[in-house]
């Protein structure tokens, strides 16, 4: 009798790793050397930018691979700390590897406001945990204001309720926002910026400060640590923009859809990348229209086409 033999595959798990830290960078171009030949030597993809503020990065690929590379990055002094947030990656989630040094690891345009030390951006806003944030929204009730800091189109699929969502295309386009005027009214309220990862509002909370604000709060670890613990049964509506191939994730089954396809108005939480390869805009499609569609063309480039 003869015995067939099965061979098993080890699947690699895949997953993607979101990380900041504020912290002063003696010489941010050896830990860009650094940074850039450790991911190499991991098989690593992703985006890491870094300044005389610290770190930010996002790196994707094999599990193993990841966690070695979270603890030969913690052995920096500096980088210790650093608050991890981890995600379920689909392969090949970055086209290539890019470790870059700026004058910010958040460009607002402003690197001469920023102050930072051991701990941390000095100035900013006061942390919330995620369940500190409904104490607050508890002990003052409507008068508190969520101030999203990311940019505008990523609240079309995905904000906190009623949360006031600056005309912002690119980051620095906050500091014109702010000295505009039309946000004086919340000068004297509790103000909750609130962000991706929390990178962003660690300078924003500091921003507004400096023009006027006088309660500042900033969500700790963003949007994604409050989803991790309140999936879609808090204050978090819709689904959440990522910067990778994925585009969005859900924190749930019960996610609401808040997005509108371009094409038919219908329901729909996924952007897709214009086809023009010198577009970058990202658009809104329901799969239908997807399926029906020969190419995906944000309105400006389907108008010159």
């Amino acid at each position: 009798l003869e015995v067939s033999r099965c061979t098993f595959v080890q699947i690699s798990e895949i997953k993607i790793l979101l990380f900041y830290k504020f912290t002063p960078l003696v010489d941010p171009n050896a830990i860009r050397l650094w940074q850039r030949t450790l991911c190499e030597s991991l098989g690593l993809k992703g985006r890491i930018i870094i300044s005389k503020h610290g770190i930010n990065g996002t790196v994707g690929g094999e599990l193993e691979s990841i966690k070695s590379y979270r603890r030969i990055t913690r052995e920096y002094p500096g980088f210790h700390n650093i608050d991890w947030k981890w995600s379920d990656g689909i392969g090949e989630d970055f086209p290539r590897l890019a470790v870059r040094v700026r004058d910010e690891i958040v460009t607002f345009g402003v690197p001469e406001e920023i102050v930072v030390d051991e701990s941390g951006v000095v100035g900013g806003g006061i942390h919330l945990k995620p369940h500190q944030v409904h104490e607050l929204v508890e002990q003052h009730g409507g008068d508190v204001a969520f101030f999203d800091g990311r940019n505008a189109f990523e609240a079309k699929i995905g904000k906190f309720r009623d949360a006031i969502v600056p005309d912002t295309r690119t980051t620095p386009d906050f500091v014109r926002e702010l000295e505009s005027g039309k946000y004086d009214h919340l000068k004297n309220k509790p103000v909750i910026t609130y962000c991706t990862g929390g990178i962003r509002c660690e300078v924003l909370s500091l921003l507004m400060k400096n023009r006027g604000f006088n309660q500042v709060y900033q969500m700790d670890g963003g949007v994604v640590r409050y989803g991790e613990t309140f999936k879609d049964d808090g204050l978090w509506e819709g689904s959440l923009y990522v910067f990778d191939r994925r585009l969005m994730v859900d924190f749930s089954k019960e996610a609401k859809v808040l997005g509108v396809c371009q094409t038919c108005a219908g329901p729909s939480n996924q952007f897709y990348n214009c086809d023009v390869p010198t577009c970058r805009v990202r658009i809104i499609f329901c799969q239908d229209c997807v399926d029906a569609s020969e190419g995906i063309l944000c309105p400006d480039c389907r108008a010159n086409t």
